[in-house]
């Protein structure tokens, strides 16, 4: 008899799922970003605006891959969509992105979020603990302590999708629990409300002057801006929201381990979306309630939930921001972790990534791929320059959102025998509105900022070679080693 080869196991219910949509999510990024949301655009209107252009659109995007999974409910998610609507290539160029800067740097910024609130409680793990430093390259206790924390989820999701399963669950409860919490005491335990002030701005959208590098002058005199100005501004900001938004579709990449998926995987991306836009949202107006404009603008280390909590319940602010952020950060990086690996896994067993990544280990999760993801998120943690990786992120990773979503009408000509589950909501205006939106946002950011959005599109295209060398591989009867 021949041994059989270790497949992967539906194991995770509709629960679960949503548990990794909403997990995913919540990382840090909604205890700080708004800071710079309300930098760029200077209103109380334009920063709930922002939140909700972000929340439409993430919606929009989610209740749209529910149709593509529904069609394609198996592992690899996006990088399959990508594949089926356009070809191989559009695939791959998605895989390869994903592993080089979408993923593993989405892993290394929330490992180091994770470091930096962790020394609220333990200073001696900060930043500011320098280890080693060679020149301007330095090594810092909080980068450790971030490589320590991928190692570990990485080393538990090896062990199989249940222990995986059982840290998403809790920490996303508990986070969920936890920042519902914090924004019904915002609006119950502040000693005075701001929120008439605050609205005295409206939709007036408003900046401060920049320096020669592009830095807001703190000092300087708030001026209106309008017309491209304001569009512009408006794609700079949503930076940090749509990271903060941003891995909804991780659901997608572990397909193959999901109860019925063609219903839950798209059931999932809508519940887990909706819930965490009705937080986002609800957490920014509870901002507006604590806090005046000036101070969540530039509050004491770029960290809005802190001022809120120090504003809430005085020096213990911080511990009680530091141990929610810790939780979510944690339980956001085994979304990560347990999720990105399928795709590496999917794209091998196509002869298109490292053929050993195409394995499953004896409990039936791709041991290698999680820990080569580990090895390059590791050391993207040590380059020590997160927001400008925010900016690649966001770029390419929207724009592969919209040109999944084109692939919904693709699909819809060339396969219209395929069963579907799902059908896009709002199928052809809101897809498409969403798409005008996507584009929007990327012409505005790699105009706004075009090193390191440019660096976003450069990592795309480094992949086309590298999908000729694979195919090449291919042809001559091996695979990429």
């Amino acid at each position: 008899m021949t041994e059989s080869k270790p497949a992967f196991k539906p194991s995770l219910g509709l629960i679960d799922a949503t548990m990794v949509v909403a997990g995913s999510m919540i990382g840090s990024g909604i205890f700080i970003v708004s800071a710079d949301i309300t930098r760029y655009t200077g209103s109380a209107g334009w920063l709930i605006m922002v939140w909700l252009i972000t929340g439409f659109m993430t919606i929009t995007a989610a209740v749209s891959y529910g149709e593509l999974s529904g069609m394609y409910p198996k592992a690899g998610g996006q990088y399959v969509y990508l594949k089926e609507a356009f070809n191989p290539l559009a695939g791959f160029l998605y895989g390869w992105s994903f592993f080089a800067v979408i993923q593993t740097a989405t892993i290394a910024a929330v490992a180091v979020a994770f470091s930096r609130f962790t020394a609220y409680l333990v200073p001696e793990l900060g930043e500011g603990n320098i280890l080693w430093s060679q020149g301007d390259f330095k090594i810092s206790a909080a980068q450790l302590l971030g490589i320590a924390l991928i190692i570990f989820l990485t080393y538990t999701n090896t062990k199989g999708v249940k222990g995986g399963k059982i840290i998403q669950t809790v920490f996303t409860t508990v986070k969920l629990l936890s920042l519902f919490g914090l924004i019904i005491a915002g609006f119950l335990l502040a000693k005075h409300s701001f929120w008439d002030e605050n609205w005295e701005t409206g939709f007036k959208a408003m900046q401060l002057p920049q320096d020669a590098s592009g830095t807001f002058i703190k000092d300087g005199e708030w001026f209106s801006i309008s017309g491209t100005a304001l569009i512009g501004a408006i794609a700079a900001a949503m930076v940090g929201s749509i990271f903060s938004s941003d891995s909804w579709n991780n659901v997608t990449f572990i397909a193959g381990e999901i109860k019925n998926p063609k219903k839950n995987i798209g059931l999932s991306l809508f519940l887990g979306t909706l819930i965490v836009t009705i937080i986002y949202v609800t957490a920014n107006l509870m901002y507006l309630h604590v806090l005046p404009l000036s101070e969540i603008a530039y509050p004491e280390g770029n960290r809005v939930a802190v001022a809120v909590s120090n504003a809430l319940f005085g020096a213990d602010g911080s511990t009680v921001i530091a141990v929610m952020i810790m939780i979510s950060t944690f339980g956001c990086n085994n979304g990560l972790i347990l999720a990105g690996a399928r795709v590496y896994y999917t794209m091998a067993n196509d002869g298109l990534f490292f053929k050993k990544t195409g394995t499953l280990n004896k409990h039936a999760v791709p041991e290698f791929a999680l820990w080569l993801q580990c090895i390059v998120a590791s050391i993207l943690c040590l380059s020590g320059s997160y927001g400008d990786l925010l900016d690649m992120i966001s770029f390419v990773v929207v724009l592969f959102y919209a040109l999944t979503i084109i692939g919904i009408a693709v699909l819809r000509k060339k396969r219209p025998d395929i069963e579907r589950p799902y059908k896009a909501f709002g199928y052809p205006v809101l897809p498409a509105i969403y798409v005008v939106l996507a584009l929007t946002f990327c012409v505005f950011l790699i105009t706004m900022k075009p090193v390191y959005a440019g660096a976003g599109l450069g990592i795309v295209l480094v992949g086309i070679p590298l999908y000729y060398l694979a195919v090449s591989n291919q042809k001559k009867g091996s695979s990429v080693q």
